[in-house]
């Protein structure tokens, strides 16, 4: 049999028509295919064009390709594009596999082919031969295996990690301005945060300060907001970095010393590496689109959605609860994916008997909680005029706020108590947790 005949145009075409009219598509099959899987001179290009144009950070489609093909030289006719981009399938994965193996398949022929070749005289040397045989079969069978790992292909991650305990290395991650969290790591590659809290109690505040602490450690952040502009959102940051009120920035004219203030936290805040796309609307394909196309322009460490009940997914007859578990599945994937930790801010229910927050009022899918690595919980009682629950009853609640993490899934549970600057939207680390004065029993200390 020739290596000629070991293929399949139409399963060629299929491929590349859904990458061609599909949002998203060739990240479930880029792993599997390389140039070489495809057979067609035509296809190989029209698949090496698609791959320039994702890597660009741009989305695939027939017009970007066909742009691209003019710019590689391609000699072709625009219906040839058409045709195969009228072509499609549901089941991608499934066809792309068929033409990766058919590839292998054509290598296996090639590789028998020449040893025929080479065992029918005796002009080379049966060691080399069999060295570059066994060479060759390698690579073949070593792209087969490239994602499948045994337990000791891991033993040595797992064994450097313990030393690097004992050493007192930080384990790897993005800071997060937080020691308490830091210390435990970070914020980690591959990770799905879903932080909670009610309204008004600083969700988007909490998120900016994340964002502030990892940028100006030199990650690159993408930031999705719902509700904010990016210029609203750096607004925000300028009232953190200057400590004046968010209300002036954005209402009333500056003091001389106020500007002074806000000159100097413009300088802070330039050049930092954190990115927005108002282009992007609270449809999930969309935001994840843009995250793929900021790690493959920006290398983003990180990605903050604030926040997840406004996300709309592409899914008919569902529930909210079935829809936000599929957001976060799919924003997990994505985190593993793209090597990236999301932060994914969620509402909490609301009770008002006893506001203090828990895992079990995520509002809309307790799925989330099981998805997520970690979920930190805020809580300002100041809000309520309510005093801080055990171990923290003696902190002064104003100007406070408990981060509960309720689920760490390498850390385990943890509180802390941070700073919050009402005026200035700005969650800060305390060094001294303030403590309440005494009062006598059942009476309230304000």
């Amino acid at each position: 049999m020739e290596s000629n005949y070991i293929h399949d145009v139409e399963a060629e075409k299929i491929v590349l028509g859904t990458l061609l009219t599909e949002r998203n598509a060739l990240s479930q099959v880029r792993e599997i295919l390389s140039p070489k899987c495809f057979y067609n001179k035509f296809h190989e290009e029209v698949y090496c064009a698609i791959c320039a144009v994702a890597e660009r950070g741009d989305r695939p489609d027939i017009i970007s390709v066909q742009a691209e093909l003019k710019k590689m030289g391609v000699t072709f006719q625009p219906f040839e594009l058409v045709s195969i981009a009228a072509n499609g399938t549901f089941d991608l994965y499934q066809h792309a596999c068929r033409i990766n193996e058919l590839e292998k398949r054509r290598r296996f022929v090639e590789i028998g082919q020449k040893l025929i070749s080479q065992g029918s005289t005796e002009v080379e040397d049966i060691e080399d031969i069999l060295s570059s045989t066994t060479d060759s079969l390698s690579g073949v069978l070593g792209d087969i295996s490239t994602h499948v790992k045994t337990a000791n292909d891991y033993l040595s991650d797992v064994y450097q990690q313990v030393n690097a305990n004992l050493n007192g290395t930080n384990i790897p991650g993005t800071p997060t301005g937080f020691s308490v969290i830091d210390d435990k790591g970070g914020f980690q590659p591959t990770n799905l945060i879903i932080c909670a809290a009610e309204s008004s109690q600083g969700k988007t505040s909490f998120a900016n300060a994340i964002t502030l602490a990892a940028a100006k450690a030199g990650a690159s952040i993408a930031f999705y907001s719902m509700e904010m502009t990016g210029k609203q959102l750096m607004t925000r940051f300028a009232a953190m970095e200057s400590n004046i009120p968010a209300g002036r920035l954005f209402n009333e004219q500056l003091t001389t010393e106020e500007l002074h203030s806000f000159d100097i936290a413009v300088g802070a805040l330039s050049g930092l590496g954190i990115y927005f796309d108002d282009r992007s609307t609270s449809n999930i394909d969309s935001i994840i689109a843009s995250i793929r196309s900021l790690k493959i322009k920006h290398n983003i460490q990180g990605a903050i959605i604030d926040y997840l009940q406004i996300l709309t997914v592409n899914k008919k007859a569902e529930s909210v609860e079935e829809s936000l578990a599929e957001a976060t599945r799919r924003l997990k994937n994505l985190a593993k994916e793209l090597d990236i930790w999301i932060l994914a801010l969620s509402q909490l229910s609301r009770d008002a008997q006893n506001p203090v927050p828990t895992v079990n009022r995520l509002r809309g899918s307790g799925q989330m909680n099981e998805a997520a690595d970690l979920t930190l919980l805020l809580y300002r009682p100041e809000v309520y005029g309510k005093r801080y629950p055990t171990p923290f009853e003696n902190t002064d609640p104003q100007g406070t706020a408990l981060i509960d993490v309720a689920k760490g899934r390498n850390t385990g549970p943890y509180k802390f108590i941070a700073g919050f600057n009402a005026s200035t939207t700005k969650f800060f680390e305390l060094n001294e947790r303030p403590i309440l004065p005494f009062t006598p029993k059942n009476e309230e200390p304000f």
